[in-house]
């Protein structure tokens, strides 16, 4: 009987649903399959192998093998290294199952964790790239993960080296949340410098891995953990790729599930600027600040996020802000005006003032009315 094996705070039903998905060659699609055909993880164990070669997908042979696996064993293991490393298990079925996994075309049907998702992390943007950025590529990603954090976005990468790591910390730093998505099982430290990050990563927000726990990082587990960084993010950021990049799968997977992409520009020589380049010639977002990201964010997104506070300093000046801001903050007349003074008074481009404006309405500096007029606050 398994339910010994099952701690107290997992419930009996995760355990099912761990036990079916460490059988050899179930993977996602063979997964919801049984659960449809049977009605639960725990009646397809339980099913004979001729009632198993009834399943889409399931012949005599991968019936056999299923019938005798031996899976209460490796549950058992299961369980006790989820006890022991304080880890938890969500299933498809949960309340607390990711909201925005729900909507992709294969929602893996469980997740461990380390550490806490929170409904509120569904307003997170995804931050991918190289794996050996240039000093450039890590300074754009430490500056908008930031950034992003400041203005209330989790931020979701995949532990990685480079750009990933370099994102993970510049949510932290400003003391916001952020997400791993790991492409092996969660008793597997990689890359191996990564522990004392992921410990950090846990207590910010979640390390998610939908493999068992000792699945080692075999090189087809990361185009399936990507599906998983994009599919938790309204939209996915590269910064640095290669033109044969990890990062450019994100994207893709972005685009397939209705989510938004974006790209940071870099050096037209630059090797490591080949798949940023090509995702903005496809019509990708190109991204020089966090305001082009917002521009492209639904209305109900924008009205939930932080203000960051801006003051004023002696002599007129504003705290807080860059100087593309306050110069598009000072091109405003001060009776309000339609934007096309406020491009004409800053001289930048019009997709430019377009996005910093947003920015500076959600700072409360600006508000806009109706008409395309816009008015200072302070």
């Amino acid at each position: 009987m398994i339910e010994k094996h099952v701690p107290h705070r997992c419930g009996d039903e995760p355990a099912y649903w761990i036990a079916l998905s460490l059988i050899p060659g179930v993977g996602r699609v063979l997964f919801k399959r049984l659960v449809d055909h049977f009605g639960s993880p725990k009646a397809a164990l339980s099913a004979t192998q001729g009632q198993l070669c009834k399943v889409e997908g399931i012949g005599e042979k991968t019936a056999r093998e299923m019938a005798s696996f031996d899976w209460e064993k490796g549950l058992k293991r299961e369980l006790e290294q989820i006890e022991k490393r304080g880890l938890s298990v969500i299933t498809l079925t949960d309340a607390t199952y990711p909201s925005p996994l729900r909507t992709i075309p294969d929602p893996p049907p469980l997740l461990y964790a380390q550490g806490e998702w929170k409904e509120g992390d569904a307003c997170s943007i995804a931050l991918v790239g190289s794996r050996s950025p240039t000093s450039y590529g890590r300074l754009m990603t430490e500056r908008l993960s930031r950034e992003l954090a400041e203005l209330g976005f989790t931020v979701v990468s995949g532990l990685a080296r480079g750009i990933d790591s370099c994102a993970h910390r510049g949510a932290m730093a400003a003391g916001g949340r952020t997400i791993a998505v790991l492409g092996c099982g969660l008793a597997v430290i990689y890359p191996p410098e990564s522990g004392p990050l992921r410990e950090e990563i846990a207590r910010a927000g979640a390390v998610l891995s939908e493999f068992p726990l000792f699945a080692k990082p075999e090189r087809l587990n990361f185009p399936v953990r990507n599906r998983l960084i994009s599919g938790l993010s309204l939209g996915t950021l590269v910064v640095e790729a290669a033109a044969q990049s990890g990062a450019l799968i994100t994207a893709n997977f972005a685009l397939e599930q209705g989510r938004e992409v974006f790209a940071v520009p870099g050096p037209a020589y630059s090797p490591k600027s080949k798949g940023a380049h090509r995702l903005i010639k496809m019509g990708g977002k190109l991204v020089e600040g966090v305001e082009d990201i917002l521009e492209e964010l639904p209305p109900e997104v924008l009205r939930g996020l932080k203000s960051r506070p801006v003051t004023r300093e002696e002599g007129g000046q504003l705290q807080n802000l860059s100087a593309e801001e306050e110069s598009i903050w000072r091109a405003i007349p001060e009776e309000g005006g339609h934007i096309d003074i406020i491009i004409r008074n800053s001289q930048l481009l019009p997709s430019q003032v377009s996005g910093i404006l947003v920015m500076l309405e959600l700072k409360g500096l600006v508000r806009q009315l109706t008409g395309k007029v816009f008015v200072r606050n302070i």
